[in-house]
């Protein structure tokens, strides 16, 4: 069960458990980074808990130790995969500002060659129109968490300069139901999908929907974002996962990968969201 409280915990006694199977092998942290070809600053930033390691680093770690038994070495892994859960609810971003996670993603973008955002359920905030984004942002339900609805539109909006650098590229996939779903008034939802259009036409932009016509095995669940192959984001209703573990960003390249097969991408995909800016607003050029 994931439990946020414990992150801290986790990460402590992963540095501190590598820490004591250094010495107990008789090792100095740099004939330890000889071993594992890291930088002895890395290994001794991964001791003291300033930086975490990847699930890959403390493989690497743990070959280099050699001696560890596999009881041990598989505690540790399982360990490590814990750590590189991290789990920020709604609330939590709300009390910080949800301001500050649109920079975060800014920065995950700018810090990223090629972003895919799966998006069964609403567009990313990278292509949202100001009225669309107001919309959406604006707390709804009983439960919702309070906002500064001005600051968030306006650092969301800020975000999209990321999509200028033609050096990155962005892969977004929408399932139709993203398209068509009411999230805001028609002539508010008719101006984003041909705002969606116009940015489909970006040489480093990849748009595909999924359509409702489409044959498929697996449920679109999560809404979910790639960065690279290092990190994946999890979003739910309660808040965001972000998961370093290569084997889980292994399974969701492959899961994005499974639905872009299936998805309408080009002309098609400009086609239908000209086809439902349409239906929102008939007659409408």
């Amino acid at each position: 069960m994931l439990e946020p409280d414990t992150e801290k915990r986790d990460r402590k006694n992963l540095a501190d458990t590598l820490k004591q199977l250094r010495k107990a092998a008789g090792l100095s942290g740099e004939r330890l980074a000889a071993r594992t070809a890291m930088s002895q600053s890395k290994i001794s930033r991964i001791e003291s808990g300033r930086v975490l390691p990847s699930v890959a680093d403390v493989e690497r770690i743990l070959q280099g130790l050699e001696s560890v038994p596999p009881d041990v070495a598989n505690d540790l892994l399982s360990l490590a995969r814990t750590a590189n859960v991290e789990y920020v609810s709604v609330r939590s971003s709300a009390r910080q500002g949800i301001w500050r996670r649109q920079a975060e993603i800014k920065a995950l973008c700018e810090s990223s060659s090629a972003v895919r955002h799966f998006l069964p359920v609403i567009p990313s905030g990278l292509i949202q129109t100001p009225d669309y984004a107001r919309s959406v942002l604006t707390p709804t339900i009983e439960g919702d968490t309070a906002r500064d609805i001005d600051r968030a539109v306006n650092a969301r909006l800020d975000a999209q300069d990321v999509l200028n650098d033609e050096s990155r590229s962005f892969h977004f996939l929408l399932t139709e139901q993203a398209v068509r779903l009411k999230q805001a008034p028609a002539p508010v939802m008719a101006d984003q999908l041909r705002h969606m259009r116009e940015v489909a036409q970006r040489p480093n932009v990849d748009l595909s929907i999924l359509p409702n016509s489409a044959n498929i095995s697996s449920p679109p669940l999560n809404i979910f974002i790639v960065y690279d192959e290092r990190l994946v984001t999890v979003e739910m209703l309660s808040g965001t996962v972000a998961l370093r573990d290569y084997r889980d960003i292994s399974y969701h390249l492959n899961v994005f990968d499974y639905f872009r097969e299936r998805a309408l991408s080009g002309e098609d995909a400009k086609d239908l969201l000209g086809s439902v800016a349409d239906d929102f607003m008939p007659g409408r050029d």
